[in-house]
């Protein structure tokens, strides 16, 4: 399936991204040299292409599908397991959020928060994706219908040639880069 081809394929990004946080974490961790206002823009790369882009299409149509056609799958809990580990990831990012915000206003303690978050979402998020490049996207391409499959396909389409539209993939695979050189 190509569209589970591209969340494939942004999954590889998100996991870019990861190694970014770990490096910069490391340099609030060590007073290294980084500059605090790179995690708003990591945080709006996380809010953005991976929750937004990616899980829009994992949780509104892919696994939505998955839930409707593959009951046995959806009553294992594994399905909703990939939902509760996308809220987590959610509440890492706004604790992360308030941690550079406390940072910002003169808590030099808040960078316990800062790294705690960072480096539990990174821990999460990398979990998560093998998770779901070796297992969930299998179930969906040899368990769900053709039917299913060309709706899968139509609407990650419509989605990722919407966010092209908008260069949403362009700007966080622009900062990306911009970050890696930056960090690692």
């Amino acid at each position: 399936m190509e569209a589970i081809k591209i969340m494939i394929d942004e999954h590889e990004n998100v996991r870019r991204m990861l190694k970014v946080i770990r490096k910069i974490c490391y340099k609030v961790l060590t007073n290294g040299e980084y500059d605090i206002e790179d995690f708003p823009r990591i945080i709006d790369f996380v809010r953005i292409y991976t929750d937004k882009l990616h899980h829009g299409k994992e949780e509104d149509i892919l696994f939505k599908t998955m839930e409707k056609e593959l009951e046995r799958l959806a009553k294992s809990g594994a399905i909703k397991g990939m939902y509760i580990e996308h809220d987590n990831g959610r509440l890492y990012m706004a604790n992360l959020e308030k941690g550079v915000l406390s940072f910002k206003e003169g808590s030099d303690e808040a960078r316990l928060d800062i790294i705690a978050n960072a480096i539990c979402y990174a821990d999460l998020l990398d979990r998560h994706i093998e998770k779901e490049n070796t297992a969930m996207y299998t179930f969906a391409e040899r368990m769900l219908t053709e039917t299913s499959k060309e709706f899968i396909e139509r609407e990650s389409k419509k989605i990722d040639e919407q966010a092209t539209e908008a260069g949403t993939q362009e700007k966080y695979l622009n900062l990306l880069t911009e970050l890696e050189k930056k960090y690692c």
